[in-house]
């Protein structure tokens, strides 16, 4: 009984030596936006929205540089070709060409449908940060896809511009890849879960090239952006990312 007794406290000892060696969860957040953002970004995404009685596809041009800087191109299908969103700093930006019109969206419209998609507004463009608008914990160690992953506990500060309860993502502890996200609503009840699918390398980079989004109440629902190129670091100036450009991009 002693010997089984000694060997409880072990393993107790064990896993609390375990979880004390958990890294700060705001270094491994830090780390897996890096590789997700780098220091400037441009590619070519296809989004793929599905229901249960059609599927739509929309392919797009994209270019960031930080956190404060993006423009988004839809490239196709023909009726949107054209269409742009820009974020400068706090601003987000719409340029519908069809009606020759420039639109600044509100915080307001960050949470609406990003062109009748499950995504948002906010989700495109980025306007709040995991990194900046959140405290962050570590829970522990789960398994996702075959890989050993961080749980990390995302709970918005209390005047970030977030609408979120609360958020989930589970961090590959070697690549920092962003494999399943959770996002919860101020009752605590879940409303989306993002999946990262399709790991390969990406300008020397290994990330998920598929990502799955699916609301939790609407069955049949789900939207998935493909990426289907990525180049990191490549000098963008500040200008490119202004309003006047947005219109003309191509």
């Amino acid at each position: 009984m002693k010997k089984i007794f000694l060997a409880i406290i072990g393993i107790c000892l064990g896993m609390g030596t375990a979880y004390a060696q958990l890294p700060d969860a705001l270094e491994v957040i830090k780390k897996a936006d890096q590789k997700l953002r780098g220091e400037t970004s441009s590619g070519t995404m296809k989004m793929t929205i599905v229901r249960p009685s059609w599927s739509r596809e929309v392919t797009m041009k994209s270019w960031s540089k930080g956190t404060d800087y993006s423009l988004i191109l839809v490239t196709g299908p023909a009726r949107d070709k054209g269409t742009a969103f820009l974020k400068r700093e706090k601003e987000i930006w719409n340029w519908q060409p069809t009606i020759d019109r420039t639109i600044k969206l509100p915080p307001s419209m960050m949470m609406q449908s990003w062109m009748g998609s499950d995504f948002t507004n906010d989700d495109l463009v980025r306007e709040s940060s995991i990194v900046v608008d959140y405290t962050h914990k570590n829970l522990g160690l789960e398994t996702i896809e075959g890989y050993p992953c961080y749980k990390i506990e995302l709970i918005p500060k209390e005047d970030a511009p977030v609408v979120w309860g609360k958020v989930l993502i589970w961090i590959d502890q070697k690549e920092y890849m962003q494999l399943k996200t959770e996002f919860y609503d101020e009752d605590n009840y879940l409303v989306n879960t993002m999946l990262g699918r399709e790991i390969k390398s990406l300008d020397g980079r290994l990330l998920p090239t598929i990502m799955e989004i699916i609301p939790e109440e609407d069955e049949g629902h789900k939207t998935v952006i493909e990426y289907l190129s990525l180049v990191f670091d490549k000098p963008i100036k500040e200008t490119f990312f202004s309003i006047q450009n947005m219109k003309r991009i191509r």
